[in-house]
């Protein structure tokens, strides 16, 4: 006989019903659900008569059964659900969690449960609050977090842990509430709790959130006298912190601390950082100093650098300034001239210089520079923009003869088609879509329905049939 479910038990699972979900699961969710609505006392205790195997997808369907009307029920058995054997939520059903149980909206939910343990005096343990704190975690809840952090220490005599503290410091440093945190890492010293790198790298980006970037250097060392030794992306949040502060000059000597280190060596993404603040500040000379400084040091530019200072150069009108920087580029730190030149095609484009961009672009084309699929998908962009989508068409065509189609947006080669379609260049669209189906471009809408049409009445059926085939096969 085959096995069926309880009509209004399922009327909770609709939004389920896609997924794969065995008798036996269904079984253990509707014992769940029954334990959990018919508790009598204690939840905890109701639901602990069965030894689930709990999955994320289980865990779902038993909240989705408290939404809307019982939200309390609902975060009782989440917590109750991610200590169990075999089971731990992750970070999708923590999120998932704060959604279904309308927690960014609501955090108070969060209060009530803890008080409701402590009005029907459950036994309550730090895994519990843990899994508590990774909610408020997941919803930013910074003075939620505090309050769990007292009420476990002053109502149920636990005790936190540094990981527990950590997520408390955290939250409380993203949202400025720096003199709490001093509090906090005072508190753990005082109960013997060691902060680690992570509680150290969270003080540091408060302290520079906020401006105290001397405070932030301070920390540097307070770890080394704790025996935690700082590492490179610390040093680099102090780094980064002073630069945003605008403080440059001690941002040198940071920097210069950091090459005779020898532990904690300034690599590319360093130096791209500090380059990128003296762009900013429109400090150019003081820019390629830090490039000249790079590269003594034996670390060479990449895309990312080069395109820093390009654009910075382009943004200001310095259009010669950053053609010129070619030989430091390429000769000095060996950067292929495709990444430079695409840099400067991307940064054309962005100053609104778009016949000067497609005319270095195309004489790239005509050479042996290796093409940058950034380039190439904003340079096709901006003409479909202009209504050009002939010369689009064109352009793809010869960037395809070059091998280079491999990243481009796929709602380009859409609004090109559905473009020829409309304009009767119906040739230049069938090569189009050709070369779709060759690199199994899927057509988007809203191009998709306009471009099948105009198709089908040209005598492509069959062409139509082979791209709307793709979308089946998916």
């Amino acid at each position: 006989m085959p096995h069926t479910l309880n009509f209004g038990l399922f009327s909770c699972f609709h939004t389920f019903k896609t997924l794969p979900f065995s008798t036996h699961q269904m079984g253990m969710v509707d014992t769940l659900c029954t334990l959990l609505h018919q508790s009598n006392g204690s939840v905890e205790k109701s639901l602990s008569k069965v030894k689930p195997k709990l999955d994320s997808q289980c865990v779902f369907q038993v909240l989705n059964t408290c939404h809307p009307k019982n939200p309390q029920l609902g975060l009782r058995f989440f917590v109750w659900a991610g200590f169990q054997s075999g089971y731990r939520h992750s970070t999708y059903t923590f999120r998932k969690a704060c959604n279904l149980l309308g927690i960014l909206h609501n955090p108070e939910i969060i209060r009530h449960v803890v008080e409701s343990y402590e009005a029907e005096e459950c036994l309550v343990s730090v895994n519990m609050f843990r899994e508590l704190l990774k909610l408020c975690k997941e919803a930013q809840l910074a003075d939620m977090a505090l309050w769990l952090l007292r009420k476990m220490e002053q109502s149920f005599n636990l005790c936190a842990d540094t990981v527990m503290y950590n997520v408390v410091i955290r939250l409380c440093c993203k949202k400025g509430h720096i003199e709490t945190v001093e509090k906090l890492i005072k508190e753990m010293t005082l109960k013997g709790l060691c902060p680690d790198l992570i509680t150290y790298m969270a003080i540091v980006e408060g302290f520079c959130n906020v401006g105290r970037c001397e405070d932030a250097y301070s920390v540097l060392k307070v770890m080394r006298v704790h025996g935690c030794m700082p590492n490179l992306v610390i040093f680099s949040a102090v780094l980064d912190g002073f630069c945003r502060s605008g403080s440059m000059e001690r941002a040198l000597v940071l920097l210069d601390e950091m090459e005779k280190s020898g532990d904690c060596s300034p690599n590319i993404v360093t130096y791209t950082s500090v380059i990128q603040s003296f762009c900013k500040r429109g400090q150019w000379r003081e820019a390629l100093g830090i490039l000249d400084r790079m590269k003594a040091f034996g670390c060479y530019a990449n895309h990312v650098t080069v395109f820093t200072l390009v654009e910075s150069l382009c943004a200001k009108g310095h259009v010669e300034e950053a053609y010129g920087l070619i030989n430091k580029f390429v000769v000095e730190h060996g950067v292929s001239y495709g990444d430079f030149y695409s840099s400067v095609v991307i940064s054309l484009i962005r100053i609104k210089k778009l016949e000067e961009a497609e005319k270095l672009f195309k004489e790239m084309l005509a050479g042996d520079v290796r093409l940058d699929t950034l380039a190439c998908s904003l340079l096709l962009k901006e003409i479909c923009m202009k209504d050009r989508v002939l010369d689009g068409f064109y352009l793809l065509e010869a960037i395809e003869n070059k091998g280079c189609l491999s990243s481009i947006e796929s709602d380009i080669y859409s609004i090109l088609l559905f473009g020829l379609c409309q304009r009767n260049h119906l040739k230049e669209a069938t090569k189009l879509a050709k070369i779709m189906l060759k690199k199994s471009v899927l057509l988007q809408p809203p191009y998709k329905v306009g471009a099948i049409d105009i198709l089908i009445k040209s005598g492509e059926k069959d062409l139509v049939n082979q791209l709307t085939g793709m979308h089946e096969g998916l």
